[in-house]
């Protein structure tokens, strides 16, 4: 019998499961639906999928560095309570490991899981369904460089590499690595506290530059100052914003008073060769969960309207 996507969608709606584990369900036995619902049982995926729609914002941050390259994964779980699970712990940090040769969320979830016969993405359901909650790989970063060493900094650490805030900071150089190490961690530390927009002006993401632009020059227009007066009002405004949400505009965090910038130009000349501050990433645990949940939620109703 030929599966069809109305025989996935009733089954969809019986089991609550994915449209692929639908789909293969059916295909192994005969369109049969009931017997499709049982297979899936087996599997556990029915079990994870009434968890489905449990919020999951817990969890944990994971990080792994190998050299020139590392990455960082969140998994959430519904509670912090399964954050202190020895077996939560160590899939979280064997994803953080097997993330360093994936090139984005998908490749990840469909790598092969060491010693299950399961990509991740089957091992996920699997923990869901031993663990108990809803879980969910939301997202991962890489970042490397050609010479010079990726710093690794975990704030609220959990277990060694594990966390609530992990950090990656990518410095290119052929400096020492003991040198290169100390202001990665201090400048990753500065990232944790402040939680830039961007590396570079250049970085920023031009619509929201032009929104904060837009609403200073009707803060300045709203002033009544001469329309020259205004425009430097509104550049100096916009230095600010900048020294606000650009990391190598800010102001570090661990003296006070030296940009970021000027911290790793000094770096490099302590340390006789040149220091690029190429890259950067920042996970905060949970961070705009909410957000997206209510964004999925309207676009479904979206599609479905």
């Amino acid at each position: 019998m030929s599966v069809t996507a109305a025989l996935v969608k009733e089954l969809r709606e019986k089991s609550g499961a994915g449209m692929m584990d639908c789909k293969k369900a059916l295909a192994e036995t005969g369109g049969d639906m009931e017997a499709a619902v049982d297979w899936l049982r087996t599997k556990g995926l029915a079990t994870a999928a009434k968890k489905s729609g449990r919020v999951a914002s817990e969890g944990l941050v994971a990080f792994c560095v190998d050299g020139t390259k590392g990455a960082v994964i969140e998994l959430n779980a519904e509670t912090d309570f399964v954050a202190r699970n020895t077996e939560f712990q160590e899939f979280a940090a064997t994803l953080a490991k097997l993330a360093l040769d994936a090139d984005d969320l998908d490749s990840l979830a469909a790598s092969d899981y060491p010693e299950t016969g399961r990509n991740v993405a089957d091992e996920l359901t699997n923990k869901i369904a031993t663990i108990g909650e809803n879980m969910s790989l939301r997202r991962m970063a890489m970042v490397s460089v050609g010479s010079g060493i990726v710093v690794p900094y975990m704030h609220n650490s959990t277990a060694p590499g594990l966390g609530r805030i992990g950090v990656l900071v990518a410095l290119e150089s052929t400096a020492d690595a003991d040198a290169l190490e100390g202001l990665g961690k201090q400048i990753a530390m500065h990232i944790a506290a402040t939680s830039p927009a961007s590396l570079s002006v250049d970085d920023l993401d031009p619509e929201s530059v032009q929104r904060e632009r837009d609403v200073l020059i009707e803060q300045a227009k709203a002033s009544g100052k001469p329309q020259e007066i205004a425009e430097k009002m509104v550049q100096g405004r916009m230095k600010k914003y900048y020294q606000e949400v650009v990391l190598l505009e800010q102001t570090s965090v661990i003296d006070g008073e030296t940009r970021i910038a000027d911290v790793v130009a000094n770096a490099g000349k302590d340390a006789g060769a040149e220091i690029a501050l190429t890259g950067f990433v920042r996970f905060n645990l949970g961070e705009g969960i909410e957000k997206e949940e209510t964004d999925f939620a309207a676009e479904v109703a979206a599609q479905l309207s």
